[in-house]
């Protein structure tokens, strides 16, 4: 987006020449100074706070001094994301890609299960197999701290305004929104969105068909139908799995006090611990499953909704817990298995516990269906 005329500043991702000035407003922001010394040094953090302050400064200045492009950016983070994974998670694999061209630009549709992982282990699959990574949808529920939206709009995120409420106001924030998916899609970027708006914290993964009336918005600006405009889109539904789901317990938790209580209510920095569980927590193995193409053939959101949800739920990789929670005897179950996936439901209230059990249990139960 180089015009001059540059109508999607306010959400768009940051281009080359604004690589530098994000950097620097990242490295003078004392709030994610303060971030980076509590989490990595947090029983230093109190005491030598202000010592250590200026040093991690200077230390990012030259860790970050030859970054200059987004592309520089992205082959930045796909250091840190192999450290992680290595960390974090026993393999990762794919299916699907096979059927993709790496010269085209898709609108992958994908359920949600965690905040940060989810769009980084797709650009991942996609990096690794030669593809250039996506663009990714990110709420401003997420991006309270100016330090947050820095990070996320380097490493090519735009914003999707879930927070303004005033009607007039939201119609216009999603048209341009619409206008900016179709905008990217049509100048070869691919685009990352969620199915629905927040993760499937029950399991369920669902995709709501208000996303796919977004989507069309920019159709019905042009006076194109419904089916057509959304093949022109090149929506691919993807399936992503994790054999363990650091944040299920948290998960668990908030349905069950919901349940209870009637409401919950969210911690001040509850989003920014999920966050970091995600990233850190252990996934055990994780599969990405790229579904097919849609075409021409879905008249209504409601319709092509439905065809998104086939192809996650028949595409969606089940691992031994699955198949334990939904009771189906299968050859992957070992002795040790459901040992491990006792454990955790023992470690937990029976409400609790009741919830993890059909949280994993959904995928195979709708797989069954």
């Amino acid at each position: 987006m180089h015009t001059t005329n540059d109508i999607y500043k306010e959400i768009r991702p940051y281009n080359d020449s604004e690589v530098n000035g994000a950097i620097e407003r990242l490295v003078n922001d004392d709030e994610f100074i303060t971030a980076i010394l509590n989490y990595r040094f947090p029983q230093l953090s109190g005491i030598f706070g202000w010592l250590l302050r200026p040093i991690i400064r200077r230390f990012l200045v030259n860790k970050w001094s030859n970054i200059n492009t987004v592309e520089d950016v992205q082959n930045h983070v796909a250091k840190y994301m192999a450290a992680t994974l290595e960390q974090s998670c026993d393999a990762i694999t794919h299916s699907g890609l096979e059927k993709l061209d790496k010269n085209k630009a898709y609108l992958f549709v994908s359920n949600h299960r965690d905040i940060a992982m989810d769009p980084a282990i797709v650009n991942w699959c996609l990096f690794n197999q030669g593809f250039k990574s996506v663009r990714i949808a990110i709420g401003d529920n997420l991006l309270k701290k100016p330090c947050a939206t820095e990070l996320m709009r380097l490493n090519k995120s735009f914003i999707v305004k879930r927070s303004i409420k005033a009607p007039r106001e939201m119609m216009k924030a999603l048209g341009l929104l619409s206008s900016y998916i179709a905008d990217s899609i049509e100048t070869g970027h691919s685009i990352w969105i969620a199915q629905k708006e927040g993760r499937a914290k029950d399991g369920n993964d669902k995709t709501e068909p208000a996303i796919l009336k977004m989507f069309n918005m920019e159709g019905r600006k042009r006076k194109q139908s419904f089916s057509e405009f959304m093949a022109s889109l090149n929506i691919v539904p993807v399936a992503i799995s994790y054999e363990n789901d650091p944040c299920d317990i948290a998960k668990a938790q908030e349905l069950d006090q919901i349940r209870t209580k009637g409401s919950y209510e969210k911690g001040e920095l509850e989003d920014i611990d999920s966050i970091i569980k995600g990233i850190v927590g252990e996934k055990r193995r994780i599969h990405v499953s790229f579904g097919d193409v849609i075409g021409a053939s879905f008249e209504t959101p409601e319709d092509l909704a439905v065809e998104i949800d086939r192809q996650i739920t028949q595409n969606y990789k089940l691992f031994p817990a699955n198949y334990l929670a939904a009771d189906i005897e299968h050859e992957s179950v070992t002795a040790q298995e459901r040992q491990m996936f006792e454990d955790k439901l023992a470690s937990q209230s029976t409400g609790v516990a009741d919830i993890l059990k059909k949280m994993y249990a959904y995928p195979a139960e709708k797989q069954q269906g």
